[in-house]
């Protein structure tokens, strides 16, 4: 019982701060109004959601929001696992430890500094980055301006802050593999490689999975905040995501139902799939989160 009751505080958190605040997805069906508030507003049932689907700017939001998680996916996802296959490679702790501190303190950076750093680093203006260029006579780059490259920096900052924090999860995962199997590979003549392959990668697997189901879950949630200490108008039509989209129709047009009409689509399509995503790791490789 007295386990029990240790339960109360988290739940009581969860009520208030998870569930509480669902009651506000009323606004999406209405025409809401500030001073009437939800009880004044005039009822429109799925008048926004038509809205949004017609709207060619939303259609372009999602767009870039896809394009932007689907890279990051598919260039970042493998990189903590690379990172920590290697790390376990390693034998000497100190070197080992060194480098693992040295790939971490980024994540413990807010976005809004690393933002500032890279803006300093590749001004058009001073940066050392276009300072190089100069120096080999070409003509520097605006890469915050950029419509052609701030989905790749987007994705590149990304996995400089994020990649090391990541793969604590992996390295993790590889700390409760069992040595004796590495130690019978061994004896039977089995190299560093073929361990990796054999023992290692499956050993990390239903944690790959697991990652990997989440990271589909969250498709549609491309770094709101790191985007919106990134982006400026030149760019929107590149990098205005479905989060940012949100945040500029609702604090910056006051447009309340719709803005909140776009953050339910999100989350219902990234809870279909969730479920989508365990279906087809059950279906295809037979392990799932439930």
């Amino acid at each position: 019982m007295d386990m029990y009751m240790l339960l109360i505080p988290g739940l009581i958190f969860l009520f208030l701060f998870k569930y509480a605040p669902m009651y506000g997805i009323i606004i999406a069906f209405q025409d809401f109004n500030i001073f009437g508030g939800i009880s004044g507003s005039e009822w429109v049932g799925m008048a926004q959601f038509e809205r949004l689907l017609q709207s060619d700017e939303f259609m372009q939001v999602l767009t870039n929001t896809l394009l932007i998680s689907l890279y990051k996916i598919t260039i970042l996802f493998p990189i903590p696992i690379v990172i920590a296959l290697m790390l376990n490679e390693v034998r000497r702790m100190f070197f080992k430890r060194t480098i693992q501190t040295i790939i971490y303190l980024p994540h413990f950076l807010s976005w809004v500094i690393i933002s500032g750093l890279f803006i300093n680093i590749l001004s058009p203006s001073g940066g050392i980055v276009n300072e190089i260029i100069r120096s080999f006579g070409g003509e520097p780059i605006s890469f915050f301006t950029s419509n052609s490259l701030f989905r790749s920096l987007v994705v590149f900052t990304a996995g400089w802050k994020e990649m090391g924090w990541n793969a604590i999860v992996f390295i993790a995962a590889l700390a409760g593999i069992e040595q004796e199997q590495y130690e019978a590979a061994a004896i039977d003549g089995a190299g560093r490689i073929r361990q990796m392959w054999s023992i290692s990668l499956p050993g990390m697997l239903p944690t790959i999975v697991l990652m990997f189901i989440l990271r589909i879950g969250s498709l549609l949630e491309a770094g709101t905040e790191q985007i919106l200490t990134m982006y400026n108008p030149l760019v929107y039509e590149t990098g205005d995501v479905i989060g940012t989209f949100v945040y500029r129709m609702g604090l910056g047009q006051q447009d309340y139902s719709f803005s909140t009409a776009v953050g339910l689509f999100n989350s219902a399509v990234g809870f279909l799939l969730i479920i989508i995503g365990n279906m087809l790791s059950r279906k295809f490789i037979g392990r799932s989160i439930w």
